[in-house]
């Protein structure tokens, strides 16, 4: 029987007085298990002890996920406009090498909320800080007073690229996704493909041109309860699949 693929997943750095923790959300793991047929391996956000190219090449995919942080501005040429808002440094600084050799190197690499927003970063591309402030986009962040069913639940469609990766997973043009993000593109790295907008136009999933892997971001969250979702499921699915046939190489 063949061993199931492992995916990395970056860690999140969270002090709770006086001690730092390294956290991942137990949706992104239940995910991978139950909709990816994969094994978890978190990653521990410690970029100056760990020899990242090293460790991605010994992983069959990376995921990266959503967190309440912020990507620090200087990695895309902008200036915090909001002191208040939660940064992750550590995560910034493991995250986008991971994601770079990841795609340099041909692992598979699936990006959410957050990791959609480091992807485009790591390819070129800015973000809006403050999306409910940007004239013509809502609201797309969640009310953090409702429960976490309504929170994760349908919020908006987006419209998928027609014959794109997507599509072709969900087998219609729209479906309704859920939205917990404050933050957005701006400017869209050169290089990629949009699989996905918002309602409002604004972009929510796209694919990496030439990739030699599965490499896709999306801005909404798959991973909720995502085996009882079909699209999150095919969308997990294929890149379980991805992770798979890199492992069948690597343990040939």
């Amino acid at each position: 029987m063949r061993a199931k693929p492992i995916i990395g997943v970056p860690a999140d750095r969270r002090v709770f007085e006086p001690h730092p923790f390294h956290m991942v959300g137990e949706k992104y793991l239940k995910a991978i298990i139950e909709a990816a047929d994969a094994v978890p391996f978190i990653i521990p956000v410690l970029a100056d002890d760990l020899a990242i190219d090293e460790l991605v090449d010994q992983v069959d995919g990376v995921l990266l996920t959503g967190s309440p942080s912020d990507i620090e501005p200087h990695h895309y040429g902008g200036e915090s406009d909001d002191p208040d808002a939660l940064r992750d440094p550590h995560r910034d600084a493991l995250t986008l090498p991971i994601a770079r050799h990841a795609l340099n190197t041909g692992v598979p690499l699936f990006a959410i909320c957050r990791g959609f927003q480091e992807l485009n970063v790591v390819l070129g591309g800015t973000l809006h800080q403050k999306l409910g402030d940007v004239p013509g986009y809502h609201d797309h962040k969640e009310n953090p007073a409702d429960p976490l069913d309504v929170q994760y639940g349908p919020s908006h469609p987006v419209t998928l690229v027609e014959s794109g990766m997507l599509e072709s997973l969900a087998g219609a043009r729209e479906v309704m996704v859920n939205s917990l993000h404050g933050q957005g593109v701006d400017r869209l790295a050169d290089g990629v493909t949009v699989e996905a907008t918002a309602d409002d136009g604004l972009i929510e999933a796209f694919t990496v041109d030439g990739a030699a892997a599965f490499a896709l971001a999306v801005q909404w969250h798959p991973e909720w309860k995502a085996t009882s979702n079909d699209f999150s499921s095919a969308i997990f699915r294929a890149f379980g699949d991805a992770c798979r046939e890199r492992a069948g190489r690597r343990r040939v």
